[in-house]
């Protein structure tokens, strides 16, 4: 049993990471709205693929939930029922959570993927959950945490359905990656729960001290980062995903405390380094922290010198969201070390 709830647990993990990877490639592209309902798309479990399908169509069998679009606007079927010959707009309910009536196929189904990795993810830490109740003698804490990972995927779900339903607000938007950042948190700890491995890291309460407050530092600058990404986000509908050099021409003071508050985080890190290297230790995990520490910078540096080139946003939140695992996961093994 314990390989399986390993298994799951790092099934989980990855699948967590594939999310927050879909939904940043999401956001690049302006597809959040590819699916403008939720939990279907367009009322229907695989969404469609060209416009046609979101056409009246007379003598055609529609079940309830399912959309089309008339007059640029989407009118819901309340019931199951075969059109007539002529369309009655008695039939239909106007959808009223938003007034977005727009189909780009490409979008769609980039949403729609995301979704789907979603939905992956949420039956993964349900397995992991059933399988750490065979281990709860063992590790009831374990237990608990898988089930709050259980709550913490339902509450994000939900969490996505109110981004759709407020047609992409950039602050529900934030706290849907927030929350993601603390299911990574708490499968992470769980990972580092199951590993045997005695570590034999430096054990002063200012190298603690250290470690935390880089930690700390990280998660400020994705906080940062956040907001940032919600002003670029306002220049990109200004603009146009074509004028991608001018995203940033009048960018806010956060911006360029945001760049040089990496430095920060580099330094606080060098430091680390050089306590380890006096032990002659460096563990893989905080070699993977230097090195997503420069790909975090490097990406960044990209963006803003040479104008967002493709897939430099989502590269950029996805290694902040793996630098923000290795950090936690080294700080857990760091306590645990006696």
């Amino acid at each position: 049993m314990k390989k399986r709830y390993n298994l799951f647990l790092r099934t989980s993990l990855v699948l967590v990471y594939l999310v927050i990877a879909a939904g940043s490639i999401v956001r690049m592209t302006g597809s959040g709205m590819g699916c403008p309902d939720w939990p279907k798309c367009f009322g229907y479990l695989i969404p469609p693929t060209e416009r046609a399908q979101l056409d009246w169509k007379a003598q055609h069998p529609y079940e309830k939930g399912q959309v089309i679009i008339v007059e640029e606007s989407l009118r819901v079927a309340p019931k199951d029922f075969i059109s007539g010959t002529e369309f009655q707009a008695e039939n239909w309910e106007a959808y009223t959570r938003h007034d977005y009536a727009i189909f780009n196929p490409t979008h769609t189904w980039i949403e729609f993927i995301n979704r789907l990795l979603g939905a992956l993810a949420g039956l993964a830490t349900l397995l992991l959950f059933i399988s750490s109740i065979f281990r709860f003698k063992r590790d009831r804490l374990a237990s608990l945490i898988s089930f709050l990972i259980i709550l913490g995927m339902g509450f994000q779900a939900w969490l996505g359905k109110t981004v759709v339903d407020s047609n992409l607000l950039p602050f529900k938007i934030t706290i849907h990656m927030g929350m993601a950042l603390l299911l990574v948190l708490l499968l992470v700890y769980l990972l580092a729960r199951v590993n045997d491995s005695k570590p034999t890291l430096p054990g002063s309460f200012s190298f603690k001290v250290w470690v935390a407050v880089g930690l700390l530092l990280t998660l400020v600058q994705i906080g940062m980062g956040t907001q940032v990404r919600q002003f670029v986000d306002d220049q990109m509908h200004l603009w146009g995903l074509d004028a991608a050099s001018k995203w940033l021409s009048e960018a806010p003071f956060l911006f360029y405390f945001h760049r040089s508050f990496s430095l920060l985080v580099f330094a606080v890190h060098g430091l680390l380094f050089y306590r380890l290297w006096q032990t002659q230790y460096l563990p893989p995990v905080f070699l993977s922290i230097l090195f997503l520490i420069g790909l975090e910078i490097l990406s960044g540096i990209l963006m803003f010198y040479f104008d967002f080139p493709f897939s430099s946003q989502p590269l950029h939140l996805i290694f902040a969201s793996l630098l923000f695992g290795a950090q936690s996961y080294f700080m857990i093994r760091l306590i645990q070390q006696k």
